[in-house]
């Protein structure tokens, strides 16, 4: 087939690989967004995916909105059969996803239709799934509803954070999409409806809910860390200033006598630092002070001098 791909981050690099290494399909176009500002100079650079499509030598497409008339006018010149689409970043208009034959096909990570929206792999480890997983899906004008072509599935690990699980979840729905379009070729693919029970959202998470509440239980702190890691980060307030947590671990359970720190107190061993919270203490791994690079907990303790009964949050 002839195929217009659409995706920006990282994360969409996989699957155009995929999609170029299988030689089965002519990739005319990549459609992403267009180019932001980043690092110290706010220099504008170009998104992942169309950096690798340059180097491919592949026309690329950087619409301000997919229902600009100069876009949508190339689109139809290109005539795509279909187009796969992963995090691209913006909602498309009907008018664009009725030019290819073939629609719009889009690789979400996470098993339809649980999670549905933009945030699916942060909000399974949020609420401790074991298994989760990708699916391609026929886009339609609503919420990640469409009908499914395929899923793969993927363990949880107790360890995973955000950009960990969708490492994996990349390179393994790189291959789901590009079996997708060969099923879609070859007439061996209909996407079937999405189940009416089992439906959840997955909203962006924003800087607000990525704050630690040290009252709650153990496992849900550990749960926002690592979902909340890279991005946005899970943060809390120490002496008034903003500390990022990279990274805790599940201590054992405390004795339970009271002897244990409070929600969010902090006991400082020599080689760790224990925080309370709602449940039994966890210990910090990795935080990042305003201002400076990750550190390992114990030597940021070392050098911030903390006083007996001293609290984050």
């Amino acid at each position: 087939m002839r195929l217009v791909f659409a995706g920006t981050p990282e994360v969409a690099v996989p699957a155009l690989d995929a999609l170029l290494a299988s030689g089965r399909h002519e990739i005319a176009a990549v459609v992403t967004r267009p180019d932001a500002r980043a690092g110290r100079g706010r220099r504008l650079v170009p998104s992942p995916v169309a950096q690798r499509a340059e180097e491919e030598g592949i026309e690329v497409l950087k619409p301000a909105k997919p229902r600009d008339e100069d876009f949508l006018a190339r689109l139809r010149e290109i005539a795509p059969d279909c187009c796969p689409v992963v995090a691209y970043g913006a909602l498309l208009p009907r008018v664009a996803l009725d030019v290819p034959r073939h629609g719009w096909v889009n690789l979400h990570f996470s098993l339809l239709p649980a999670w549905r929206g933009a945030a699916p792999v942060q909000h399974a480890l949020l609420a401790g799934d074991e298994v989760t997983g990708a699916s391609t899906f026929q886009i339609e004008e609503g919420l990640d509803s469409g009908p499914v072509y395929g899923v793969v599935t993927e363990e949880v690990r107790t360890t995973d954070t955000s950009g960990d699980l969708l490492t994996r979840l990349a390179f393994a729905g790189a291959g789901l999409l590009a079996a997708t379009m060969d099923g879609i070729e070859d007439g061996t693919l209909r996407p079937e409806p999405q189940k009416e029970e089992g439906v959840s959202l997955a909203p962006k998470i924003s800087v607000e809910d990525a704050r630690i509440d040290w009252s709650a239980p153990a496992l849900r702190v550990d749960r926002l860390v690592r979902a909340c890691t890279p991005a946005p980060g899970a943060w809390t307030v120490f002496r008034d200033e903003r500390l990022k947590v990279r990274s805790v671990a599940l201590a054992p359970d405390g004795p339970g006598d009271g002897s244990e720190p409070g929600p969010g107190e902090l006991l400082v061993g020599k080689n760790s630092v224990l925080v309370g919270t709602g449940s039994h203490p966890v210990r910090l791994e990795w935080v990042q002070p305003q201002g400076k690079k990750p550190m390992p907990a114990a030597d940021w303790a070392r050098g911030t001098r903390i006083a007996a009964g001293e609290r984050l949050g």
